[in-house]
């Protein structure tokens, strides 16, 4: 006879089972370049604590740690097995499964069947709709040793890099051939090949810093991650970027105050020293005080972009003739290492000198004819067409923000702002377009302000980089990216998800930063659409946008809602209630702002969800009519609470229409907050669907004149009600 079983879960324990231990993975490679290290080492991180949650490996700390010539994981506390599990089935119920005599029936024997248990290990459990039998099946899961053999390939396979190569007949692809591997679980290895290569307790040094100075190159064991990074910083390597960080910092503070001056810091230039070198060693150069007369900008790029050296600052801001290089050795004579570096620095600063000299013999409005032989892009044109439209651009948007003297301003400016593409300095330095065509406007006697215009038309360079100062620099860099994302929109170059090769993302959101921040009252639909006229007059090929593709306006809202959301912690649906409407009236992003902004603060009111459960209500009725007349018969109006309705309306109507002109968002807001007890009196005194047409038609044109009120400010249809 089976008797039913009523028992609690429990989970079975391993005898004998070890404690968590630490997980230590080196992937030694060539040298990578130092873009790569920075999101593989993210990806790493990230990656190991996915697949160790997808195996059920509890664990602690996760750290990934990198250098040029290897990307080190170490995991903390590692469970020496998987996390028991228990699935538990309901099959049929307690009276179908077993007689009364409690044999089991063909109900309960197939159904253990169906689920790998025994009819005798079936538990009997109260659900709401009375007993019914359980299959309960509990795993003590998998030893962690024997999963990594599986886990740590997975995990080196899965990483990515920009540019990925093949090495050896393995047909592994990464961004630099693999020469070893070295995984260690609880100091013992973890066996398993990748590229050809089978993973060891070894790993290797400095390719030429070394404990032993007769060897270089050479391989060492560990045992665990502390003398890991013992006996590789023994052997000339130190594997924690941050110390590397420390180190450097360090090192350009003290020769920086032996010479008297400042760091100029550079944050990319940091990054790229901390992921070059193995063993950081500052040494400082020097150079010609003849260079000096360079601009600051041209030395600095020279260091920067070629060298990879920092700049060293006076304390009155400008340079010395001194730089610092960090270097992947430490020899007791480091003269070799700073004289070759003074070298090719004077050489460089000798080709820029030229350059910089001849530029200036050819005047920038000399070069702009020229500029129809430079390609920006074969389906948008040449920078020369760029140009006019740019000029007439910046022309429509000093007209819309100023005066004459703006407009002849910023037509000045862009007329010469892309010539300096053609001067050796820019061809050379990149980076340095815009700022070396002001440099050179001003050398031509322009104005200083189209010299500070042309100077600024790239800014901000990055998402959160520094904005124009002046009106005409944000007025050309305005122009400059409307131009471009209207213009790559009208040719079908459109960004699809991850994919934005010309940075058309990036374009809308320094629009976006610099009409908020630089609360400048542009219309930008009647800028776009002039852009759009510009391109078509050009007679640029339009092709159709994919399905799913959005217009260029609505390309720059996404980029406002990204920044609201970002940047002021806005509410979506708040976001878009503001946007919904904003197309129908001039679309000035500060302006909508602010509307967002006066919106999501009366949201917290407790009325204000109140009142958008009788808004929406009377939303809905109006939409569902197709109703649009606003006329009210006083002769049909029978209901004290339909009076109380319309003598609010007539007072608050006014009011509102007033602070929205004067951008008084949040008094306009209080005051559609004062119809909350009236519409809810309403709505309890008089049925709208009246038997009567005259009196529905006439209710129907009390709730469009609140409907058409409260869309004045947004469409509150799209907020969404706590608990609704």
């Amino acid at each position: 006879m089976v008797h039913p079983k009523k028992k609690p879960l429990a989970y079975p324990s391993v005898a004998g089972e070890p404690p968590p231990a630490e997980l230590l993975l080196e992937i030694g490679t060539e040298e990578l370049p130092y873009q790569f290290i920075p999101p593989a080492l993210r990806a790493l991180g990230d990656s190991a604590a996915q697949l160790l949650k997808e195996y059920r490996l509890s664990h602690g700390a996760v750290r990934a740690l990198g250098t040029p010539r290897r990307l080190v994981l170490v995991i903390a506390s590692l469970a020496s097995r998987q996390t028991v599990t228990v699935k538990e089935t309901m099959g049929p119920s307690k009276s179908h499964s077993f007689d009364t005599a409690g044999q089991p029936t063909k109900a309960a024997i197939g159904f253990a069947g169906s689920q790998s248990v025994a009819v005798k290990d079936l538990e009997i459990r109260q659900t709401p709709k009375g007993e019914y039998v359980f299959a309960v099946k509990r795993e003590p899961g998998y030893p962690t040793h024997k999963l990594l053999s599986d886990i740590l390939p997975s995990l080196i396979e899965q990483l990515s890099f920009p540019k990925s190569m093949r090495w050896n007949e393995s047909g592994m692809r990464f961004a630099r051939p693999v020469r070893w591997l070295l995984a260690l679980y609880g100091g013992k290895v973890v066996k398993f090949q990748v590229g050809g290569v089978q993973a060891d307790d070894r790993t290797w040094g400095h390719r030429f810093l070394a404990f032993d100075k007769s060897k270089t190159n050479q391989w060492v064991r560990v045992n665990d991650f502390m003398s890991y990074v013992k006996v590789l910083e023994r052997h000339g390597v130190i594997p924690d970027q941050e110390q590397r960080r420390t180190m450097i910092l360090s090192q350009l503070t003290r020769l920086t105050h032996s010479v008297r001056g400042d760091l100029h810091r550079d944050d990319d230039l940091l990054e790229q020293a901390i992921y070059t070198v193995e063993y950081p060693h500052a040494i400082l150069g020097t150079f010609d005080p003849q260079y000096l007369t360079l601009p600051k900008a041209i030395l600095m790029s020279a260091m920067k972009e070629h060298q990879g050296f920092f700049s060293v600052m006076r304390r009155e801001g400008s340079l010395l003739p001194k730089f610092i290089s960090v270097t992947n050795m430490k020899l007791e004579d480091m003269r070799l290492i700073r004289e070759g570096n003074e070298r090719v620095l004077v050489a460089r600063l000798a080709d820029a000198k030229f350059f910089f000299e001849e530029d200036r013999r050819i005047k920038l409005a000399e070069r702009v004819e020229k500029l129809k032989g430079v390609i920006f892009h074969q389906k948008v044109g040449t920078q020369h067409q760029r140009t006019n439209r740019i000029v007439l651009l910046s022309t429509k948007f000093a007209g819309m923000l100023g005066g004459d003297q703006l407009i002849t301003t910023c037509r000045r400016a862009a007329e010469l702002s892309k010539a300096d593409l053609l001067t050796g300095i820019v061809g050379e330095f990149p980076s340095l377009q815009g700022e070396m065509g002001g440099e050179y406007a001003r050398h031509d006697g322009e104005s200083e302000a189209v010299s500070l215009a042309i100077a600024e038309q790239y800014l901000p360079r990055a998402m959160e980089g520094e904005l124009p100062k002046t009106l005409e620099g944000k007025i050309l860099s305005l122009a400059d990216r409307v131009d471009t994302i209207v213009a790559f929109f009208h040719v079908g170059v459109v960004p699809t998800g991850s994919e934005d090769p010309f940075g058309l993302r990036r374009h809308a959101s320094a629009v976006v930063r610099i009409l908020v921040e630089g609360n400048l009252w542009l219309n930008l639909s009647e800028a776009v659409r002039h852009a759009k006229e510009l391109v078509q007059a050009q007679g640029l090929s339009a092709v159709p946008h994919s399905k799913g593709s959005s217009e260029p306006l609505d390309f720059i809202a996404e980029r406002l809602r990204h920044y609201g959301r970002t940047v002021h912690g806005l509410r979506d649906d708040v976001m878009e209630s503001v946007l919904k409407l904003a197309t129908k009236r001039p679309f000035v992003l500060s302006d909508l702002l602010s509307r967002m902004k006066a919106l999501q603060a009366i949201t917290a009111r407790p009325e204000f969800d109140p009142l958008m459960v009788g808004f929406k209500r009377a939303h809905r009725l109006v939409q569902k009519e197709k109703w649009s007349r606003d006329v009210i018969n006083p002769e049909l109006v029978q209901h004290p609470v339909e009076k109380e309705l319309i003598n609010v309306l007539s007072e608050v109507e006014p009011r509102v229409q007033t602070m929205m002109a004067k951008s008084e968002y949040a008094k306009a807001l209080e005051e559609l907050v004062r119809l909350k007890p009236v519409i809810d009196q309403f709505f309890v005194g008089v049925l709208v669907n009246a038997d009567n047409p005259a009196l529905r038609e006439n209710r129907l044109s009390m709730l469009y004149k609140v409907d058409v009120l409260f869309r004045q400010f947004a469409d509150f249809s799209h907020i969404v009600v706590q608990g609704t």
